[in-house]
Formats: structure tokens, C-alpha cells, sequence
């Protein structure tokens, strides 16, 4: 509207009004009207002149705002509408309720962040304008929203938001939800102490109705603000968000761990142990028992949990132990956190039973072989071999092994073999129930090491009757013992009384009479030679 001269609004305000003009009447009117007359003087450059719109003019959709006398807010305002042409409608008149002749504007905002600002609107109306307070116009939506006001000193109040969404239809899109993880972190990543997770939603069409979160499975709940999680271990955090047309994103989720503070946590973890199975009267348990061991840590967390069975080395507990040897057991057991506090050891007692049923089942032997190797698979000096065993009824009772087809010996330990050369070694067990295990087998070949310096071990030793003066009477027998522990012998020869070299292959006898020069020596297979002599007196029997 154009603003006009005072005097003229006072005339038709004095016009329009019925019956006597009083002077309390004339003194509503005159304030009504001359004050926001005064106010629009200086307001009527920005604003643009409304006029009625022809039908053909007329957008399809059409927007209304109505006034009346309330300063604080308007009397009817639309909530959303659909992007693209639109007519708007104000009317500020005595047939939407104003009966003082206060002016309005409908005013859009184009300054204040987050709105859009690409419609200048400002209408102003009074019920004593010259479209008797109904003012059209025509505008062109974008999706987003819109901030409207009136501008009127004193009507501050009278604000709201216009939400336009996309044009073709019903808003069909989810909001984009996103979450962001903040906090102090340590060299892995983890959150020290706690972390801070803030979800952010948006929605270019109907707008963002609602915002959800959950905690590590829990329910969802409406987020209000960002959640802290000082709770040491793992977390999840699941979100979504929901438009005012009902659509909810999908679910989507940050991952993080929060850790404890290393200087802080002096506390050890707690761990319990606790004994499970079939028991009999005599509080046994048959057959077998299962020990679980359960710790907890409200600092740093738990690190390693370890048990111990029967005074054996601590090793790590990953699952339920199973213990169905028969007889007292004992299960200790610690734990330690991930700053370092250990909790002090405990314990468990109980008895296993064997079951009553006979134990026709031979043990489960398997043996492995050890040591360095060669590009042919050989075992280069040396070779070990570990036989392991188990008997889940009656238990073991003994172990033995046969190296290259000697006799079966007790297994107590790993067997170490030196020998160069192609070896078998057998082996087999026997339960408390006798029942004995079929023999296996394993074959290997151990070779010698190329470096192999070391001398042979070579020695004789002499046998016979011996006379006072410890000559040999009637025959003398020498045998010569020879050993290595690289490569391996290779050969032992000797040589009597200067005669040449030769092999050597059992105890020799020697029945001349006379002094006597035996030489020995010993080859292994990396071409050591080792040497000596063994010098010896026979006399005839029966001689002085």
C-alpha cells in the first residue's frame, strides 16, 4: 500500500466509523491510526505497492495471513506449502477481528541465517487502507523455509516460519542423519576417559521432526543434545531421524572404545571361578567337570584372563575348561587389566570320578618333529620328537617309542636324535584301562651340519688275565668305542704292530706273545680324524 498524508488517514478512519464520534472514540481512532502512520513514513521506501491480482494472474496455490487486534501474534498463518508460483493473502481487517484500526505488515526475512531469502515481501495493511486492509501478492517458492514478521515497533512478537517443500507431491524423502565422535584419543584411537557424540539432521522438504539415538542395543531415546560415554570398553551409537511427513532415515551407526585413564585405574580386575557338572552323593563330579572363569573390570578393562591346572604354567583362558581326569584337581586362576594391575590369585578344588561305565577306548597318541631343516626336508645336525597323548576316560598310564627297530622304551621327554642318517621312530600308549593304542610311525632323515669341525670321541679299552707285572697271560682282546655328535661316524679303523689300517667291526684278539703297538682312529662324515694307540705286553702261560 501507498502510505498517504495523515490528515487523509485520520478523514477516512472519521468516515468509516459509525454513530457519534465521542472524544474517547476519536482518541482510539486518532492513536490507532496516527501512530503507525507515523512509524510507515519512513518505512514506505522499502515498501512495494500490492494490488489485486486478476484470476488469470492467480497462482493455483494461494497462502493467507490474517491479523486482528493482538500485537503478539498473527490470527492465521499457513505451516507449508509447495515450491513454486504462489499467491500470498494478508487481510488486516474488522472482518478477521480488527476493531481498533491497528496496522500490520507481513514481512519476509531476508538476513537472518538459515532461512531463505530469495522472496522480498512487505505488505502493510490497515483496516482504513485503500484495499480496506486485504492485500494480494505474487511469489515464487524454493524448497526450505521461510521467516516472516511484522514489522510494526512493538509487534516483535508476531514471527513464524513458512516450510515449502519440493513441488509434485507428498515428501517421500528421508532426512540425511550423520553422527561425528569427538574426545581426547590415545595413540590406538580409543576415546581417554570419554567421547562426545553429536548427531546432525536435515531435511530440505517437510523439515526434521524428530532425532533418535541408542546406546549399545539399548532403546531408542529423542536426542535433545550431545551424549557423552565415559563407560570404559566398546560402544555403538544408532541414530536415526524422522521429517514431519513421517519418514525415518535409515539406521545408521558410529563405532568407538573408550578407555580409562592409565594414571587412574589402580584397581585390579575381579575374577571368579566357579565348577559345573554331574555330581554324586559324595559331592564328585562324573566323568568330567568344566571350570568357568569369569572377570570383570570397571577401569582400564580386562586385558588377559589365566588359569593354571594342577600347579602347571599359567596359560591364557579363552573358553570353559573341561577337566575329566579322575581324581583331586586344583584350577588357580588370575586376571589383569589393561593398565597393568593384576588380580591376586584364586582358586577352585573338586573331585572327578571316573564314570562307570568300562573304558574300552585306547588314548589318542600324535607325535611332531622339530629342529632345522633343509631345502629336502632333512633335519640338519639334529631332530626332536615330542609324542603328545590323551585318554578322556581312564587317562594315560604310559608312553613309549622305538628308535630304527630297537626295543620300546618309556617316552619321558623329547626324544633328541643326533645320528646322521634315514631314522623310524614308533610309538605308542597304553591307558589306566590297558588299553593300548595302535603303533605309529614317523620317518626322517637327519643329515650333517656343513660346518661340522668337531673330532670324532675315539677310545680302546683292554681286556684279559693279567699277571703281577700287568702283562696280558696267553691273549689279550681290545675294543674300541667311538662316537660323534655332528655329523656322524663315518668309519673306525686300526692297525696292529705297524700293519696297514683296517676296518674296524668287533673286539679284536691278540694271542702272540711280545710287546704289541695298537693304532686306532675314527672318520665322521664331515672328514674329522681322530687318532690313538693302545701299547700292551703278552706272555706265554705258565712262564715266570
Amino acid at each position: 500500500m501507498h502510505v498517504g498524508s495523515l490528515p487523509s488517514l485520520v478523514i477516512r478512519a472519521l468516515r468509516r466509523a459509525s454513530g457519534a464520534v465521542t472524544a474517547p472514540r476519536l482518541a482510539v481512532v486518532l492513536l490507532a491510526v496516527a501512530l503507525p502512520a507515523l512509524f510507515l513514513s519512513s518505512f514506505q521506501a522499502a515498501a512495494q505497492p500490492r494490488t489485486q491480482l486478476t484470476a488469470a494472474q492467480a497462482a493455483d496455490q494461494v497462502l493467507t495471513w490474517t491479523a486482528d487486534n493482538s500485537m503478539t501474534a498473527y490470527k492465521s498463518v499457513p505451516e507449508s506449502a509447495t515450491a513454486g508460483p504462489a499467491t500470498i493473502v494478508f487481510e488486516n481487517s474488522a472482518a478477521t477481528g480488527n476493531t481498533t484500526g491497528m496496522t500490520h505488515t507481513l514481512t519476509f526475512d531476508t538476513s537472518t541465517p538459515g532461512y531463505n531469502h530469495d522472496v522480498t515481501l512487505n505488505i502493510i495493511a490497515s483496516p482504513f487502507d485503500a484495499n480496506g486492509g486485504r492485500h494480494i501478492a505474487q511469489v515464487n517458492l524454493t524448497p526450505g523455509k521461510y521467516r516472516y514478521y511484522c514489522a510494526i515497533p512493538g509487534h516483535g512478537q508476531m514471527t513464524g516460519e513458512l516450510v515449502v517443500t519440493e513441488g509434485g507431491g507428498e515428501d517421500t524423502t528421508a532426512p540425511q542423519v550423520s553422527a561425528q565422535v569427538a574426545g581426547d584419543q590415545d595413540a590406538d584411537g580409543n576415546y581417554v576417559g570419554a567421547a562426545t557424540v553429536t548427531v546432525s539432521a536435515s531435511d530440505t522438504e517437510s523439515g526434521v521432526d524428530t532425532v533418535e539415538y541408542a546406546l549399545d542395543g539399548g532403546e531408542f531415546a529423542a536426542y535433545s543434545a550431545p551424549v557423552s560415554v565415559n563407560q570404559v570398553g566398546a560402544h555403538t551409537v544408532t541414530f536415526r531421524a524422522t521429517d514431519k511427513a513421517g519418514n525415518t532415515s535409515p539406521v545408521d551407526s558410529v563405532e568407538f572404545t573408550v578407555v580409562a585413564p592409565q594414571e587412574e585405574d589402580t584397581t585390579p580386575p575381579e575374577v571368579t571361578g566357579e565348577v559345573t557338572g554331574d555330581q554324586d552323593a559324595d559331592g564328585n563330579y562324573v566323568g568330567t567337570a568344566t571350570v568357568t572363569v569369569t572377570a570383570s573390570d570397571t577401569g582400564s578393562g580386562v586385558d588377559t584372563v589365566e588359569y593354571s591346572l594342577d600347579g602347571q604354567p599359567f596359560a591364557t583362558y579363552t573358553q570353559p575348561l573341561s577337566v575329566n581326569q579322575p581324581g583331586a584337581h586344583t584350577v588357580t586362576f588370575r586376571a589383569t587389566d589393561k593398565a597393568g594391575n593384576t588380580s591376586p590369585v584364586d582358586s577352585v578344588e573338586f573331585t572327578v570320578a571316573a564314570s562307570q561305565e568300562e573304558d574300552t577306548t585306547p588314548p589318542q597318541v600324535s607325535a611332531q618333529l622339530s629342529g632345522e631343516q633343509d631345502s629336502a626336508g632333512n633335519y640338519v645336525g639334529s631332530a626332536t620328537v615330542m609324542i603328545s597323548v590323551s585318554d578322556t576316560e581312564s587317562g594315560v598310564a604310559t608312553v613309549e617309542y622305538s628308535l630304527d627297530g630297537g626295543p620300546y622304551t618309556e617316552y619321558p621327554s623329547p626324544v633328541s636324535v643326533t645320528q646322521a642318517g634315514a631314522h623310524t621312530l614308533s610309538y605308542r600308549a597304553t591307558d589306566k584301562a590297558g588299553n593300548t593304542s595302535p603303533v605309529a610311525t614317523l620317518r626322517f632323515t637327519v643329515v650333517a651340519p656343513e660346518d661340522d669341525t668337531t673330532l670324532p670321541q675315539v677310545s680302546a679299552a683292554l681286556t684279559g688275565t693279567q699277571d703281577w707285572a700287568w702283562n696280558y697271560v696267553g691273549s689279550a682282546t681290545v675294543k674300541l668305542t667311538a662316537s660323534d655328535v655332528g655329523s656322524g661316524l663315518d668309519t673306525v679303523e686300526y692297525s696292529l704292530d705297524g700293519q696297514p689300517f683296517a676296518t674296524y667291526t668287533q673286539p679284536l684278539s691278540v694271542n702272540q706273545p711280545g710287546a704289541h703297538t695298537l693304532s686306532y682312529r675314527a672318520t665322521d662324515k664331515a672328514g674329522n680324524m681322530a687318532v690313538g694307540t693302545a701299547k700292551f705286553m703278552i706272555v706265554e702261560a705258565g712262564g715266570e
